[in-house]
């Protein structure tokens, strides 16, 4: 016994085990159709539901209010005593964060690094109004960010800036026009995304995100950050390198890095390979210590500050040619409308991105949703993100997602809702406003180690392959081919190829399904796999196939080759051979030498048998008026024939198909469905159907399986039902036949006369008895 108040052990394993005894009739389908009265579907007309979903009320009102205006929901509920002060506190380092990050990010996006403040700023003040989740940070992504990048070369690489003016025989570009073209491309691509998800968002196509399986979205991450590595190790060591884009891109960038290693800038490799190591060991120092430390150490602000210092102080542009940010706008820009002429060209990379970016933010959202038990609404979150898109495109952004080291950070530093990311935006703005003309002197490698660093997470998923491989090798070979293609062909090519690849395994799994020859174990009513159980037994003369799929025109020949490895024998085959010995043997009856009876085929004494030919000899289509239905003469096909024809043996006389697995059928599926059962009843094989779906069963009747010859009476509840229904059957058939081999034996050893007679006799027995 437990002590009151105190946990109760658990019982040992002996204590759980128990047992049930049920007793009810066998029910085929058509037996529980006539018992249980079914639940008719209220069908509505087309007008009624439209009036439905017109309709409006003041509740009904306030809920799509509240769904389209999730702030409405959450911020009267804020709890200012409990949560005020740690929003604030994460709001403060996540802000810090963002900043240096949104600078850092605006290199992948290759627009100048002060419009990446920008973006780490605007997206969050829609966000905070329409967005679900309460921990992400929105603003810059590297993924997409390289995405952007990608676009931004493509449509505006250095050749079409070359200025006329020359200098020691090298070209020229205009920074300043090639800049300005970079960011109204880069706030024109904002503005379509943001156009897309805010479609996707309004159609309710939320699911989309479903098909990027999550090995995908691992092999393509990484796949980004080993590209994001590619694009910052030539600002780490400053060299000069081409804007390749497209197929090959990375390789030909890395043979152009390595061709100019030579020229590398000293003062640039030591200040990003610090940057790199001081920021990869403080993060990891933040990682095992995070239950000690309540706030993480906000090491990328410490050594921006100090990097910052260290360039003014040495004049690092001057004295050692370092590249530096040297400016950056102070305060915003006016609204621009983005030219829409552009959206064409970047039409099929902007719906990648729309859909990339989504995809990653809804993924770190459910994560933290789940940790806090509440929701996240994937349509409204399309929707808030294709807002802030919009929103941040007329303000020269780029696109904007959520970043997970900064999430990891507004998470961390305790932050309970969007009042941390709306502060950590007030600290942008801060940055914008006052502190744009501090970080001029900083060194682009400084943001570059940053950016390495931050790295490290996406490439650790590479671990994650191995044991993909011991738990699904379709699983391992999706991420691989999804990382290899994105690293190869490009991101939003690479993404496209592992997205059909992926959609095509679920093809193949379903095109060649597993399937199982099932048995039962003594006394029970479990079926298992005949080839992963020991002592268990198939019915005698029945078989029984499991199919774990559904059933259409992909499958139905992988369900056909199911169906005859599990009986053993092809029914069209069969039936073929016993038409040619049914042929052979009305030849030799026609001939007199064999002689049909009730019971079978006896051969005449002392006939020679000329029907023993071989299997392979023309058969002669001639002679119309011997008939070839089997049912003109009994034979028993599984003994020896008197004719030369191998007709395989038939042991068993019905087959089971459970198909409780089977999720649908098309109308090629229900026809072929019609066909198996005819050619299994030719042949004198019944085919029962077990555990169907009830939407399933009602597309049989809606195609029209049904007819006199298949009832509903073959469908039953459960495959033991069926099971039973023909042990049932076989017994009172033995004993049916028992009784007419005693009627035939008695009726051959007496003619109808000396019946007769016997019968005389007893009646007169009878009388001199009762005399």
């Amino acid at each position: 016994m437990a002590e009151p108040g105190g946990r109760s052990e658990r019982p040992p394993l002996s204590d759980y085990s128990c047992s049930y005894v049920v007793s009810r009739p066998v029910y085929s389908q058509l037996a529980w159709d006539a018992q249980h009265e079914r639940r008719l579907p209220e069908r509505t007309t087309l007008r009624e539901r439209l009036a439905q979903y017109c309709s409006c009320s003041r509740k009904r009102a306030l809920r799509v209010l509240k769904t389209l205006l999730p702030i409405l929901e959450w911020l009267p509920k804020y709890r200012v005593k409990e949560w005020l002060l740690s929003d604030i506190i994460s709001g403060i380092s996540t802000g810090l964060v963002a900043t240096l990050q949104g600078m850092a990010y605006a290199l992948l996006a290759a627009v100048p690094v002060g419009y990446g403040l920008y973006s780490a700023f605007f997206p969050i003040l829609t966000y905070f109004i329409f967005g679900t989740s309460r921990h992400i940070s929105v603003g810059p992504f590297p993924v997409v960010s390289l995405m952007v990048g990608s676009v931004v070369l493509n449509m505006a690489p250095d050749d079409q800036f070359i200025s006329n003016e020359t200098t020691l025989n090298a070209t020229v570009v205009d920074l300043e026009a090639r800049d300005k073209a970079r960011v109204l491309i880069a706030s024109t691509l904002t503005l379509l995304v943001g156009i897309i998800q805010l479609i996707l968002g309004g159609l309710q196509i939320g699911f989309i995100v479903r098909y990027l399986a999550d090995p995908l979205i691992g092999g393509f991450t990484t796949a980004a950050a080993f590209q994001v590595l590619v694009s910052q190790l030539k600002i780490v060591l400053n060299v000069p390198t081409k804007n390749y884009n497209g197929i090959l891109s990375i390789i030909y960038t890395l043979i152009e890095i390595f061709q100019n290693v030579g020229s590398t800038n000293i003062a640039d490799f030591i200040a990003g390979l610090l940057t790199i190591i001081i920021c990869m060991v403080v993060k990891e120092l933040n990682d095992r210590f995070k239950h000690k430390v309540p706030i993480p150490i906000p090491i990328e602000v410490i050594v921006t500050i100090i990097a910052t210092a260290i360039s003014y102080g040495a004049n690092l542009e001057k004295n050692y040619n370092a590249g530096i940010v040297k400016s950056i706008p102070r305060g915003f820009l006016p609204p621009v409308l983005p030219p829409v002429s552009l959206f064409s060209e970047m039409m099929t990379a902007s719906f990648s991105i729309a859909v990339v970016a989504y995809a990653i933010a809804v993924s770190v959202g459910k994560v933290y949703a789940i940790k806090y038990d509440y929701t996240i609404d994937g349509n409204q979150e399309f929707i808030a993100f294709g807002i802030s898109n919009i929103f941040s495109g007329f303000f020269s952004c780029f696109v904007a997602t959520t970043a997970l080291s900064r999430t990891a950070v507004q998470e961390s530093t305790g932050g309970k809702t969007q009042i941390a990311g709306i502060l950590s935006a007030v600290i942008v703005l801060i940055a914008i406003v006052a502190l744009g003309k501090l970080l001029e002197p900083l060194q682009k490698s400084v943001l570059a180690g940053v950016v390495i660093a931050n790295l490290k997470g996406m490439f650790m998923q590479v671990c994650d392959v191995p044991r993909l491989w011991r738990q699904s090798k379709i699983d391992a070979v999706i991420w691989v081919f999804t990382c290899l293609t994105s690293i190869i062909l490009g991101l939003d090519l690479g993404l496209l190829a592992g997205l059909m690849f992926a959609l095509l395994t679920v093809v193949l799994r379903v095109q060649f399904p597993s399937w199982s020859g099932l048995g039962s174990f003594s006394s029970t009513d479990i079926y298992k796999s005949t080839n992963l159980y020991k002592n268990i037994e198939e019915p005698e003369g029945v078989k029984i196939l499991r199919f774990s799929s559904p059933i259409f025109y992909g499958n139905i020949d992988s369900f056909k080759k199911s169906i005859k490895s599990t009986v053993g024998f092809d029914a069209i085959r069969v039936y073929n051979k016993r038409l040619k010995a049914l042929r052979k043997i009305q030849k030799l009856i026609k001939k007199g030498q064999l002689r049909a009876t009730k019971n079978g085929i006896i051969s005449e004494a002392g006939t020679s048998n000329s029907a023993f030919e071989c299997d392979e000899d023309i058969e002669d289509p001639e002679e119309p008026d011997i008939p070839t239905r089997e049912i003109e003469i009994q034979v028993d096909w599984n003994s020896d024939l008197p004719v030369k024809v191998n007709v395989p043996k038939v042991p068993i006389h019905s087959l089971v198909l459970d198909c409780g697995a089977v999720s649908f059928l098309d109308v090629v599926g229900v026809r072929s469905l019609r066909m198996i059962v005819k050619e299994f009843q030719r042949i004198g094989v019944n085919v029962y159907f077990t555990s169907l779906p009830d939407h399933v069963l009602q597309k049989l009747e809606q195609c029209s399986f049904f007819d006199d010859n298949i009832r509903k009476d073959i469908f039953f509840l459960t495959v033991h039902d069926a099971v039973l229904y023909l042990l049932n059957q076989v017994k009172t058939q033995e004993v049916q036949d028992s009784l007419l081999e005693t009627i035939s034996l008695i009726q051959e050893s007496k003619d109808p006369l000396e019946l007769m007679e016997a019968e005389l006799m007893e009646e007169e027995l009878d009388v001199q008895d009762e005399v």
